[in-house]
C-alpha cells in the first residue's frame, strides 16, 4: 500500500497546457491513481469516482472507489473509503500532513469527513455543479466557520475525470 505515486511519463501525458501548470502538474500522477480506482467502480454498477490519500511522504496510504451499489452503503463514496483506509494505515483518525486526491469534487458528506479528518490538502478533477461542496455549489472545505480548512486544488485532469462520468451516464 505504501508505494509512491509518480507521474507515468509521456505515455499518459497531461493535456496541452496542463503540464506547464505549476499548481496542477505535480498532482497528475496521483490523479492517475485515483482514475485507476474510478474505472473499476462501474463493474458493480457504481458511479466511476476514485480517490487516493497520500501520506506526508507522497506514498499512497488509502484508496477508494464508489461502492454504494456494491455494498448497499449510502456512505460508500470513494473519499470516505479512502479516508477510512488511510486512518487505519496511520493508526488514528487525524490525517494531518496528508492529501486526498479525488476524481470528482466532493459532496457535502465527503467534505464534512474531509474537514473532520484534518487532511492538509484536497485535489480534485471534475467539478460537480449539482452537488459539489468544494467551491461550486457549496464551499464546505473553505468555510471560515469550521475549525479546519484544507488547501483545495481543482481541475487536475478535469477533462479526463469528467469524460469518465459522462461516458458512464450516457451508457445508462
Amino acid at each position: 500500500m505504501n508505494e509512491a505515486v509518480r507521474d507515468p511519463g509521456p505515455s499518459r501525458a497531461a493535456p496541452a497546457g496542463e503540464e506547464h501548470d505549476p499548481v496542477r502538474a505535480p498532482w497528475t500522477g496521483p490523479m492517475r491513481a485515483a482514475l485507476d480506482e474510478a474505472v473499476r467502480a462501474p463493474a458493480t454498477g457504481d458511479v466511476p469516482v476514485g480517490a487516493v490519500v497520500l501520506g506526508p511522504d507522497g506514498s499512497v496510504i488509502g484508496r477508494g472507489r464508489n461502492e454504494r451499489e456494491a455494498t448497499g452503503d449510502p456512505t460508500g463514496h470513494a473519499e470516505v473509503l479512502a479516508l477510512r483506509e488511510a486512518a487505519r494505515a496511520v493508526g488514528e483518525w487525524r490525517l494531518a500532513g496528508c492529501t486526498l486526491v479525488v476524481t470528482l469534487e466532493p459532496c457535502t458528506m465527503c467534505a464534512g469527513a474531509i474537514v473532520l479528518s484534518r487532511v492538509d490538502r484536497v485535489v480534485y478533477g471534475a467539478v460537480d455543479e449539482k452537488a459539489g461542496a468544494a467551491g461550486s455549489l457549496w464551499d464546505v472545505l473553505r468555510d471560515r466557520r469550521l475549525n479546519h480548512r484544507p488547501e483545495v486544488i481543482q481541475g487536475v485532469l478535469a477533462g479526463e475525470c469528467a469524460g469518465l462520468l459522462t461516458d458512464f451516464f450516457r451508457g445508462r
